[in-house]
């Protein structure tokens, strides 16, 4: 099931969502300064390209200050837009009963979206 959801996702746009994070990400990684933030979108929107069948767990770098910094810096300039855009697809997708399992990944995508730093989705 996880892989006709995806097919699904991909086919009425998470295929675009994910290319744009992809390119946004590979456009911040032009600068030293904007390496960590590209990768992070870079892991985002891989995740946004198939999110059914993947949770999002803390990986081995979560406690660490750095992380902490990271991610307040993040939600700051790109976090709450992101997280904005996935509630409100979410919330539209549930206005359908088959739009409800859609807007459970975006509503699934929302905390990486605010703090990706120490988080990823497996």
């Amino acid at each position: 099931m996880s892989f006709l959801g995806n097919l699904i996702w991909m086919i009425f746009g998470g295929f675009l969502a994910g290319m744009g994070y992809i390119l946004g990400g590979l456009l911040l990684c032009l600068t030293i300064i904007g390496i960590p933030f590209g990768t992070q979108t870079i892991k985002l929107g891989v995740a946004t390209l198939t999110p059914f069948g993947r949770e999002i767990v803390p990986n081995e770098n979560a406690g660490k200050p750095a992380n902490l910094v990271m991610n307040i810096i993040w939600a700051i300039f790109f976090g709450w837009e992101i997280a904005v855009a996935h509630l409100v697809h979410g919330l539209i997708l549930y206005i359908t009963i088959i739009g409800i399992p859609f807007g459970n990944q975006h509503f699934k995508l929302i905390p990486l979206a605010l703090a990706p730093f120490g988080r990823d989705l497996r």
